[in-house]
């Protein structure tokens, strides 16, 4: 059977424009910019914060083989399936978080504070805070902190929208313990997915060094304005090798809103599952077949959930999102705000298998 494989663009109706691009001549690229001001500007944004797990007793399932046997031996085993008191120990890590506001609001990962019993935030100045956890949101690995302070450098928040491949970008943290450390680079990509556990993932790549403790630290462009949280580095070793990510500020500043406001991110539901174009024509030429969708970019929707908006509008299964708002879409990344949870299982997410 054949799928009618229509092109949804321009607020989901207007097919997408096809134009040729206009010959551009080479120009010799420019020196790297002075980062110096971009250090200054935003250094003292970014605090070391210090999480405490304190020793903890619970039960835990336990299976003895011997019981299982001899219990059903001799007629009174359970499967030699018990519970036993288990004492886990208190452990300790540390991370980066970037100064909000003046009156002490702190984002960060959700990964560096998720099950934290303490948390202290170190300023640059070396002066120390508690914090309390204001919300906490998995689905994009961001949390929301509140000290008890006045007057602290808050960072100038930017359009990470604005951001171009090739710009200039500063990664400052807390790598490994060494506070206030600052690395240079490139954006090298935008909008990546990286398949981790977060539903919602729209990814800054960029060759600025991100080590363990980067993590909550601020990726800065050469204005010295926050563009995105550092959150993740791709490594066989565990290291940096050359790729870092950043949760950029046009996802962040939609999660610390509902955090500050309702303690959890409201979202709405599209009600698609999908993947990129690119990557199932990818998987069609696997399987010998050669699709042809009248774009190679845009968002292939795999299935539609009944009763949801997308199913309203009249999207359908085979259907290719090429635009929203008249916004051209190239990868499912760049709807990261549109992917969301449902009935415990994620809406917008690239199909397995």
């Amino acid at each position: 059977m054949k799928i009618n494989h229509r092109l949804w663009g321009a607020g989901l109706l207007a097919l997408l424009l096809f134009t040729a691009t206009p010959h551009v001549k080479a120009q010799t690229p420019a020196q790297p910019v002075d980062l110096t001001i971009a250090t200054e500007k935003a250094i003292n944004s970014v605090v070391y914060i210090k999480v405490t797990i304190n020793s903890k007793t619970q039960m835990v399932d336990y299976y003895d083989p011997f019981e299982d046997f001899f219990g059903d031996f001799f007629g009174r085993g359970n499967g030699g399936r018990s519970q036993r008191r288990v004492e886990t120990p208190k452990r300790q890590g540390a991370g980066s978080g970037v100064i909000l506001s003046a009156d002490g609001y702190i984002v960060t990962n959700n990964h560096v504070v998720e099950g934290a019993d303490e948390l202290q935030v170190k300023l640059s100045d070396n002066r120390e805070f508690k914090a309390r956890i204001i919300g906490l949101d998995a689905s994009t690995d961001l949390a929301l902190l509140k000290i008890e302070a006045k007057d602290l450098p808050a960072i100038t928040v930017a359009n990470s929208d604005d951001l171009r491949l090739g710009e200039w970008v500063l990664a400052i943290g807390n790598p490994y313990g060494l506070t206030s450390t600052v690395t240079a680079g490139i954006v090298s990509a935008k909008a990546r997915s990286l398949g981790t556990r977060q539903s919602i993932e729209s990814y800054i790549q960029t060759d600025a060094a991100i080590n363990p403790g980067n993590s909550g630290g601020a990726l800065v462009n050469a204005k010295g304005e926050l563009v995105g949280i550092n959150a993740a580095l791709y490594s066989q070793t565990g290291s940096f090798t050359g790729y870092g990510f950043a949760i950029p500020t046009s996802i962040m500043n939609k999660v610390v809103a509902d955090l500050k406001e309702f303690g959890i991110v409201q979202r709405a539901v599209l009600g698609i599952t999908g993947t990129d174009v690119s990557a199932y024509i990818d998987q069609q030429r696997e399987k010998g077949n050669e699709p042809d969708l009248g774009t190679v970019t845009g968002i292939y929707i795999n299935d539609v959930v009944e009763g949801g908006a997308a199913a309203e509008a009249g999207m359908q299964s085979g259907d290719v999102i090429t635009a929203i708002d008249g916004k051209p879409l190239e990868k499912f990344g760049e709807m990261a705000e549109g992917k969301i949870r449902r009935n415990g299982r994620s809406i917008g997410q690239p199909p397995t298998g």
